[in-house]
């Protein structure tokens, strides 16, 4: 991010905190609770937001080195991806071209051939078939095309980009805009190493799950014994890039800048969180030489329904540091489903990171969405408020409205 950006969004930030008011935009807007329940809103999403729109499936780091490959089976077509011996990241249908079984079942791991488990016939990780056991018996295959099925894959500025079908088309300039894509260029997301993964699958719709990250008008509320107590809240900024957007809040170390040259200030010393959203279905947190990715899918089967995968990722200097204050017994461990201490002596990042997403997503955020998808479901409750400092939760559920062709939000006069 730019220096003009960063003091821009942190004065914005400074003059919400002292005077106490949250950013205004100057409009209310209502929106039917259909959209977390309606199955005929559910299928169209599946199919234009997930069946055919290209997806983020992690950052360069999920694929370290040569050899490396993942598997995901999220948004309803079982992927391989994987790096060859020259580095080339390449994503493939996880189906051998025999009967359709996964040629690896596990998620993550090195492998340089997949063997089919059902008859071993056996491919490589640039997806060539390379072996049939008994060809003579089987019969003449020709090999040179029935390798796995490939599909669009980019790798750029650290993020790693599929699209589920394979004439899908996959521009990333096209699907970001340049600004937005010379933005997150500049974080170096591709130096960063897989630290580790959440899964979070509640009873929520995907849609509510992304609300979680719309407003900081809830903190001092919900998170009173939680994020309050290291977050302001009450505060953000934000910033659209067509269907994407960048939503910052305001860190209790943000009233120092008022003593420092606007040279010196500084966007991860001053802001609680630089989140981005990407349109569809990707909530992406950065910092300084760190990143967590959050990636929600629905069940298509139940639109009450959804799975948060929760990636986290480090620098390696940050690594580094922690294996060796691990190593001298400086580095406290966190204990699992409890409340946060600010107070607490020095922890593992990654440890911090899931008990976040434990006891303020998962355990107050996430059971929120429950208890408004039970009232969306039960039908009485027709429509939702968003409110005026509430804008990140204005453009999500405009743009999808948007795309799916769907009656625009109900500004309230």
């Amino acid at each position: 991010m730019d220096q003009d950006t960063q003091v821009k969004i942190l004065t914005e930030l400074l003059r919400q905190v002292d005077e106490g008011k949250n950013i205004d935009a100057g409009v209310q807007y209502r929106m039917p609770t259909s959209a977390y329940v309606c199955p005929e809103i559910a299928a169209k999403e599946w199919d234009l937001f997930f069946q055919n729109h290209p997806q983020l499936i992690g950052l360069s780091g999920d694929l370290s080195e040569p050899g490396s490959f993942m598997a995901i089976n999220d948004f309803g077509t079982p992927l391989l991806a994987t790096r060859d011996k020259e580095g080339v990241f390449h994503a493939f249908l996880n189906a051998c071209r025999h009967r359709g079984v996964r040629v690896t079942q596990e998620a993550r791991g090195r492998k340089n051939v997949f063997t089919c488990p059902f008859h071993a016939w056996s491919y490589s990780n640039k997806g060539d078939l390379v072996a049939i056991p008994d060809e003579d018996h089987f019969g003449p295959i020709d090999k040179s095309c029935n390798g796995l099925i490939e599909l669009p894959a980019v790798e750029r500025d650290g993020l790693l980009w599929i699209h589920p079908k394979p004439d899908g088309s996959l521009d990333v300039d096209e699907l970001l805009g340049q600004p937005l894509a010379n933005e997150i260029a500049s974080y170096g997301l591709g130096d960063l190493v897989h630290g580790g993964v959440k899964t979070i699958t509640m009873n929520l719709n995907w849609k509510l799950a992304n609300d979680t990250f719309g407003e900081t008008y809830h903190f001092g509320k919900l998170h009173k014994n939680t994020l309050a107590k290291i977050i302001p809240g009450n505060t953000l900024h934000l910033e659209e890039f067509g269907h994407h957007h960048r939503f910052v809040t305001a860190s209790n170390s943000i009233g120092k800048f008022k003593d420092l040259s606007k040279s010196e200030w500084n966007i991860h010393e001053g802001a609680a969180f630089i989140l981005y959203y990407l349109f569809p279905n990707i909530t992406m947190i950065v910092g300084n030489g760190t990143c967590t990715l959050v990636k929600m899918y629905p069940d298509p089967s139940n639109s009450g329904r959804s799975t948060s995968q929760v990636f986290a990722y480090y620098s390696q200097e940050v690594m580094d540091m922690e294996a060796a204050a691990k190593a001298t017994g400086s580095l406290q461990h966190v204990a699992a489903n409890t409340a946060y201490d600010p107070e607490q002596k020095p922890v593992s990042s990654l440890e911090t990171t899931m008990e976040i997403f434990t006891s303020t997503i998962e355990q107050e955020d996430y059971l929120m969405g429950e208890l408004q998808q039970k009232s969306a479901e039960n039908g009485l409750l027709q429509h939702v408020t968003f409110g005026r400092n509430e804008p990140p939760l204005h453009h999500f559920h405009k743009t999808f409205r948007e795309v799916l062709g769907l009656s625009p939000l109900e500004k309230i006069e």
